[in-house]
């Protein structure tokens, strides 16, 4: 057995493991022990109504870390919070852009690209659903 054969194998097993952890049934012969079904694909996550994401401005969803903004009126888009340049969480949208506070990293609503630095590079576009009224992660 080879030195990295033994990571591949161990991580197949624990594969393995949760997968059959989750194939027993529950008294109903469905996942769950109230004997119902699911459909195996889990709810995406509501970050908020579109209502409530500013024309012009955004919000930062910390837990998602995902910042979405609303350029102009039903346009949204969304970006990751996580600041290039070190890492740290944008916590504020204002005047336009997605402000860092730890070292002054300013980003673009429009397009995530760095407005002002030192971050080195614009923020990652993240995937997003705009339907009935309310965004969620895609």
């Amino acid at each position: 057995m080879t030195a990295d054969a033994l990571p591949r194998r161990t991580a197949l097993l624990a594969g393995g493991a949760a997968l059959a952890a989750g194939c027993g049934g529950g008294s109903g012969g469905g996942d769950g022990t109230d004997g119902t079904r699911t459909s195996g694909t889990p709810s995406p996550t509501v970050l908020a109504a579109a209502s409530d994401i500013p024309v012009g401005g955004g919000t930062v969803f910390k837990d998602a870390k995902v910042v979405v903004t609303q350029p102009v009126a039903n346009e949204f888009r969304a970006f990751s919070a996580v600041c290039t340049h070190q890492g740290c969480l944008v916590d504020t949208v204002a005047d336009g852009t997605i402000d860092c506070p730890c070292h002054g990293s300013k980003y673009r609503v429009t397009d995530g690209t760095v407005a002002a630095g030192p971050a080195p590079r614009r923020l990652p576009e993240e995937r997003i659903n705009v339907s009935d009224g309310n965004i969620t992660l895609a």
